[in-house]
């Protein structure tokens, strides 16, 4: 999409719900509030930005985003980190033995063995898990309650104007939360089945994306449909969009089978 305006995946989130759900008869999207709308878009270009009007413009003035919104993006990275963790143990990419380089993980994981030394050896993953979680929220809620009678906070306006955040771990739980996303990029992002996934998906979006464009009646009939009541005179630029929201909507294993149907002879319908 870089020849049509480009891609951006928050920005693509907020356009799903405010425009192509369609649920209701009177309007487009899901009439979601601002506020809501706004914990969407995490982050922003500053040339998107000026296009969104009252929901960018917390950006083009160097603004921070609401309470909720700062508490929705630290759910998200406490959720995926640890996601990550289970995942990578559960799939052979990391070891728990090189795992224990990550204080974060050791000490809960020592915990666990020296309290269930006879648990098996999955669920003594998920009790640390668990617990990771469970020290990664309580300590967002100590520290950010701190903070906000700290600086004596009584209105949305005081929330925003601020220069930092207010929503954050403590020095020490934030120190541990970047140690596991260091290691976690290094064994787990970086590891060479991983990086041979992400060429195959980069090769299956191109591909997609190059088909499509070529020749758009390849897409399902409501995408043809969207295409045909785009305006004309919008050219390459509305149909990629309409190609891109279409690809963007696809789960990983429907990719895989579109990719298949489109380019593998075995694949008939």
């Amino acid at each position: 999409m870089r020849e049509h305006g480009g891609f951006e995946h928050n920005l693509q989130s907020l356009r799903v719900v405010d425009f192509l759900e369609e649920r209701y008869a009177e309007f487009p999207g899901l009439n979601l509030t601002f506020e809501t709308r706004e914990g969407i878009l995490k982050h922003c270009s500053m040339k998107n930005a000026a296009e969104l009007g009252e929901l960018g413009q917390r950006f083009l003035d160097k603004h921070q985003p609401s309470l909720e919104a700062q508490v929705a993006n630290l759910a998200d990275e406490i959720a995926y980190n640890n996601h990550d963790v289970d995942d990578g143990l559960r799939s052979g990419l990391i070891q728990i033995d090189t795992l224990r380089e990550v204080s974060l993980f050791a000490r809960h994981y020592g915990d666990v063995e020296r309290r269930y030394p006879q648990l098996a050896a999955r669920r003594k993953i998920y009790e640390t898990v668990r617990r990771m979680i469970d020290q990664g929220v309580t300590d967002l809620i100590e520290t950010s309650r701190a903070r906000i009678a700290d600086q004596r906070i009584r209105t949305v306006d005081d929330v925003r104007t601020l220069q930092n955040p207010l929503m954050d771990y403590s020095d020490a739980v934030r120190e541990q939360t970047r140690d596991l996303k260091r290691f976690l990029r290094q064994h787990l992002y970086a590891h060479y089945r991983v990086r041979r996934m992400s060429t195959k998906a980069i090769r299956v979006v191109r591909d997609l994306f190059g088909a499509f464009m070529a020749d758009p009646k390849l897409l399902p009939d409501q995408d043809q449909e969207r295409l045909a009541t785009a305006a004309a005179s919008d050219g390459p630029a509305a149909r990629a969009r309409i190609i891109a929201d279409y690809i963007a909507g696809m789960t990983d294993r429907y990719a895989i089978r579109e990719h298949a149907r489109l380019f593998s002879p075995a694949e008939l319908t």
